[in-house]
């Protein structure tokens, strides 16, 4: 298996991690986390040996294949099938059918197997890449944003041959959904250092937060017990008769290690800005129909009513026309067929990859998002820029400046500053981190409007949506139901002859209720040895601070009354109950540990009920 030892690596004087380790065992599945220019495809690339690391040492044992899928494309084959086949051994360069069932299985058909690979899609081209990986049957796959470009269909076939994978992964992606679905561990590059966990990415982050808590509890009661030596040694060192004392407090004090501040990374946070509205019904939808061809239309006959405080997710397959369905509803294409009624009081904002490709390039970010609306003075925009993760100078960079992910930022706060009650979302998790999308999630979910929303994904749509316009079947249609509806009652035509799906009983209200409140209460009777203990160390811990308070008092009049027998006294049984305390921080994290286990534990339990 792959070990790093010790590893460590900077970039122009920044350092990215140091003295990093980890061994990974077989059958491990790791998703690797952390905020945009952590390192984490700068790790990828030293694994990979494409890139050098200052010290330690990466160790891959002799005959062990990793695989990585390629971002950069470059095709030199006439055919699909032939491309592929190229990454086969010598003595299997005829073994298609190995080719083919890869290919079928991320949504290539029968007759693209003969075209040519460059002209596809990006998205398409990413697939044969990902063949071309797969078909080198790798011990390990070292996967960067495999998710990019792909769509539902495919994200879910990928999702079903990661699981199945006989072999060691490491992922890195931005769809926590994707990525808990299929990681047995999740690890993270956090303050220069690898952290990993048992366990899904909430598990992960709800560790370092635990441990966060407690290192700020410790530093704060260090930096108390400092300023007190400090005070002490400053007051007494001048005096003979309390300077030995003094100088071993300053002893004591120069052998405690600082405990630096802790660097908290900046979180997208943010409401829509929703504009009242009496309307019932936002806009009707009658008929719509449109195509670039008039012989070969997108879709055609969709009927649908948009009720406030609805969305309404459009999902597919890549190039059907759902983007094209979007924009015609936001008025962006032509009208062709059918007809769109919106209520007066309708005002909407439209995200999407052409509203992005708009942002003026010169502009810098305040000014860009002040050019929303008269209304918004420079105050308010850069309000606005610091809740979009760019605050102070940051805010005054150039748009021509700045990454894929920054612009969606910008581009998402020019629409929090305009006031809506009806918004058009078109793939709106894309170049966004973790963080950000769980940050876009509880803004839509706290958006009183309604939505129209494209995406490829599974978490927003069972989270958000509560109909559907699915491109399927040659077409597009209307289902009046959530996305596990349409899972169970249709199903994606492609994925018919995979093994049937195990249908879970359908819980009523009353009986769902009768076992959450069961689950609750087992969960509660497990949780209380724990609750008691914490609650018995925080009050604990409290005296214990007020006494150490009250003997500090009495220790600083003892020093300038120069009592040395008091002086003496006091430092022990001040010693005696610091110790105390910092055992009862011990007791404290333990048990914190144990009973957020069981949290989280019951709380898949309370998720599978409700699902």
């Amino acid at each position: 298996m792959i070990q790093l030892t010790n590893l460590t690596k900077s970039f122009g004087g920044q350092t990215l991690f140091n003295d990093v380790n980890l061994k990974l065992n077989h059958g491990q599945k790791i998703g690797l986390v952390g905020r945009n220019g952590s390192g984490k495809s700068t790790l990828f690339k030293i694994i990979l040996g494409e890139e050098s690391h200052d010290s330690g040492e990466v160790a891959i044992p002799k005959n062990y294949r990793i695989g990585t899928l390629k971002q950069h494309l470059v095709f030199t084959e006439p055919t699909v099938r032939e491309e592929c086949a190229l990454v086969l051994p010598e003595d299997e360069q005829w073994n298609f059918y190995k080719i083919e069932k890869l290919l079928f299985g991320l949504g290539f058909s029968e007759d693209d197997l003969d075209k040519d690979p460059l002209s596809f899609s990006g998205g398409y081209q990413i697939r044969i890449n990902l063949v071309k990986l797969l078909a080198t049957e790798p011990n390990m796959l070292l996967l960067d944003e495999p998710t990019n470009y792909l769509d539902i269909l495919s994200l879910r076939w990928l999702k079903g041959f990661i699981k199945e994978f006989d072999g060691e992964v490491i992922l890195i992606t931005h769809d926590r959904d994707f990525m808990d679905s299929v990681t047995t561990h999740t690890m993270g590059v956090q303050r220069k250092s690898l952290h990993i966990v048992e366990g899904n990415s909430y598990k992960y982050y709800m560790t370092l937060e635990m441990a966060d808590e407690t290192y700020e509890k410790t530093k704060a009661n260090q930096d108390k017990k400092r300023k007190e030596l400090e005070e002490f040694v400053a007051r007494n060192k001048a005096r003979a008769s309390t300077a030995a004392l003094a100088q071993s407090k300053q002893k004591e004090l120069d052998k405690m290690d600082e405990m630096e501040d802790l660097h908290t990374d900046a979180n997208l946070s943010f409401k829509f800005n929703y504009k009242d509205t009496p309307a019932k019904v936002i806009f009707r939808a009658e008929n719509l129909g449109f195509g670039y061809n008039p012989n070969e239309p997108l879709f055609q006959n969709i009927t649908f009513a948009m009720e406030k405080g609805k969305c309404l997710a459009i999902i597919g397959k890549n190039g059907k026309g759902k983007s094209t369905l979007l924009n015609y509803i936001a008025g962006e294409l032509e009208k062709q067929q059918g007809e769109l009624d919106f209520h007066p009081s309708t005002v909407f904002a439209h995200f999407g990859q052409t509203n992005i490709e708009r942002l003026n390039v010169k502009n810098d970010i305040v000014n860009e998002i002040a050019s929303m609306s008269k209304e918004i003075g420079i105050p308010q925009a850069r309000n606005i820029a610091g809740r979009m993760m760019f605050s102070g100078e940051l805010a005054d960079k150039k748009i021509e400046v700045l990454s894929g992910g920054e612009r969606s930022r910008v581009m998402l706060g020019k629409i929090i500053a305009t006031p809506a009650n009806l918004l058009f979302l078109d793939e709106p998790t894309n170049h966004l981190d973790m963080q950000s999308i769980d940050a876009l999630a509880d803004a839509i979910d706290a958006f009183e409007g309604s939505l129209l929303m494209v995406t490829h994904s599974e978490m927003l749509l069972h989270r958000l949506a509560d109909a559907l316009i699915i491109f399927h079947k040659g077409g597009a249609e209307y289902f009046d139901g959530t996305y596990a509806d349409f899972l169970e009652k249709i199903g994606w035509e492609e994925e018919g002859n995979t093994k049937p799906k195990k249908k879970k009983p359908k819980i009523d209200y009353k009986e769902r209720k009768k076992l959450r409140k069961a689950v609750t209460k087992e969960r509660n009777e497990e949780r209380k040895p724990y609750t008691k203990e914490i609650k018995e160390c925080e009050e604990k811990i409290e005296k214990l601070e007020s006494d150490m308070a009250v003997k500090n008092n009495a220790l600083e009049k003892a020093s300038n009354t120069g009592d040395n027998d008091l002086i003496m006294e006091l430092s022990k049984e001040v010693g005696l109950v610091q110790q105390e305390i910092d055992g009862l921080f011990e007791r404290l994290e333990i048990a914190s540990e144990l009973d957020d286990e069981i949290v989280t534990r019951y709380e898949e339990k309370l998720q599978e009920i409700d699902e």
